[in-house]
């Protein structure tokens, strides 16, 4: 059968899964709704729309995204309101930057109607699998990889586009730990740090190990030139406060552009707080928390909202962040103010969540 607008052919699962989820405890990224929607780029055009029950694909050995790395992904949350309606939030930012990331990989753009439409059938069908549960959502996968079957150094010419989702609580339990990396990059100036490519998270993951075998949760990354500057934190952006100010690294094309980054700042600055884009040095930070002047240091990104760290180590010592009461810091507030957006508590005077009709 097809949607009667969408012309997407729908294969239902002979089974729900539902059932044998416990939406009080959700562990991040474990449990997969029922179906996920497909599409390929073949002869210059997308086709073959689908929704399908949850499964593997069948891929072959020479697959060119497997050897040579193109693949990009993207990330966003859906919610349900008092009403019980799914709500997403902002998708269509995360829309725009995908096929800003699919340029920079030399991939194949998305259409809208391809992005939109596919999510949107793709949430209806699998609207039960929206929690309501306190901190809990829908978190939605989008990527795209390639599938030409070669071995030679180009740009693939198709691509399969896939959106699954799965029910999430809290990425977090605890203020996570950061290391400053002072040895390992991220991200270097001409590279693809702005683009949401599976290669940047690849080479994150031994930096990362190293820092976790000391103690720490994650790592603030800092610039590829000098090790001076912060750029970002784990796979979120980073946020300080330090003279009341929100201050944050400028974004460029080594520092992602997050969604919940632009979010916070704008909404910092509906409320009349200062906002500085602007480099930030770790001796800045360091030296804003030996005197006071930095009272919070949190990350922003899909998977945490805003998410306080509780110290930050450098050249072998801990620097301890300051304790706040959940509704005292900025970070608190601004987590809360998204959770009540998100679930429709509070006006959405941004426009920015999309409903699922």
């Amino acid at each position: 059968m097809t949607t009667d607008v969408l012309q997407i052919e729908l294969r239902k699962a002979e089974r729900s899964r539902l059932q044998e989820v416990d939406f009080n405890h959700l562990p991040f990224g474990k449990h997969f709704s029922d179906h996920m929607f497909v599409a390929d780029f073949v002869d210059g055009q997308w086709q073959n729309q689908m929704i399908v029950p949850f499964d593997n694909f069948s891929l072959s050995p020479a697959l060119s995204s497997l050897h040579y790395g193109q693949s990009i992904f993207e990330g966003m949350k859906a919610f349900k309101n008092d009403a019980g309606e799914v709500m997403l939030f902002r998708p269509y930012a995360n829309f725009e930057r995908m096929n800003e990331s699919a340029r920079r990989m030399c991939m194949a753009t998305l259409p809208e109607e391809v992005f939109m439409g596919g999510l949107e059938a793709l949430l209806r069908v699998d609207a039960d699998w929206v929690p309501d549960t306190p901190d809990s959502s829908l978190y939605v996968r989008p990527y795209m990889f390639a599938t030409d079957t070669f071995l030679g150094v180009a740009p693939s010419k198709t691509y399969r586009f896939c959106i699954f989702t799965c029910p999430v609580g809290a990425y977090y339990s605890n203020p996570p730990k950061l290391k400053v990396e002072t040895e390992f990059i991220r991200s270097a100036p001409g590279g693809v740090g702005y683009a949401k490519c599976a290669g940047n998270y690849g080479g994150s993951l031994y930096p990362t190990l190293l820092a976790q075998q000391q103690g720490y949760d994650q790592l603030i990354w800092t610039d590829a030139r000098e090790h001076k500057y912060i750029e970002e934190s784990g796979t979120m952006n980073i946020m300080f406060i330090i003279d009341g100010k929100l201050v944050t690294p400028a974004t460029s094309d080594s520092i992602l552009k997050g969604v919940t980054r632009d979010s916070i700042l704008q909404i910092a600055r509906n409320w009349g707080i200062t906002v500085e884009e602007r480099l930030v040095s770790i001796e800045e930070v360091i030296s804003g928390i030996e005197t006071g002047r930095l009272t919070e240091a949190f990350g922003a990104g899909t998977a945490v909202g805003s998410s306080p760290y509780s110290l930050i180590g450098y050249n072998g010592k801990d620097h301890m962040l300051p304790e706040f009461a959940p509704e005292d810091s900025f970070a608190a507030r601004v987590r809360n103010y998204l959770s009540d957006l998100r679930t429709g508590k509070i006006t959405d005077e941004f426009g920015w969540m999309h409903k699922i009709a």
